[in-house]
């Protein structure tokens, strides 16, 4: 039977710390997200305003079952969606954000335009 020393087990430390590594940088906020997007979805009632996992904007007209909703993307267009499919939900009194202008620039809370990319707000 062979023995086991520290040489020897020196050898799996990289690969332990390989695992540990991937298990917060990757496996641990994966989790969370799923698990906060489970959530989000149980949560859908009608009223919300949801966005569909192709980006169609639409209110929920009807809850149909645990899992399938009924929503009005446009004035007398209804369609039924698996709740799975949503990407977010918007309250109904939260208003649908603007995705940007045509200078490529957001437009924040109080009118004022935001430029800059994600690091520059960071770099503040």
């Amino acid at each position: 039977m062979p023995d086991l020393n520290m040489a020897n087990l020196g050898q799996f430390l990289p690969l332990v710390l390989i695992f540990v590594v991937f298990y917060f940088l990757l496996i641990r906020p994966q989790q969370k997200k799923v698990s906060s997007h489970k959530q989000m979805i149980e949560a859908v009632r009608r009223g919300d305003t949801v966005v569909t996992g192709g980006g169609v904007i639409g209110k929920v007209i009807k809850v149909i079952d645990e899992t399938t909703v009924q929503v009005e993307i446009a004035e007398g267009v209804r369609v039924r969606l698996v709740k799975s499919t949503l990407a977010d939900v918007r309250n109904k009194g939260e208003a649908v954000a603007t995705t940007g202008t045509k200078d490529g620039a957001e437009s924040g809370a109080g009118g004022e335009v935001k430029k800059g990319g994600l690091l520059s707000r960071f770099l503040k």
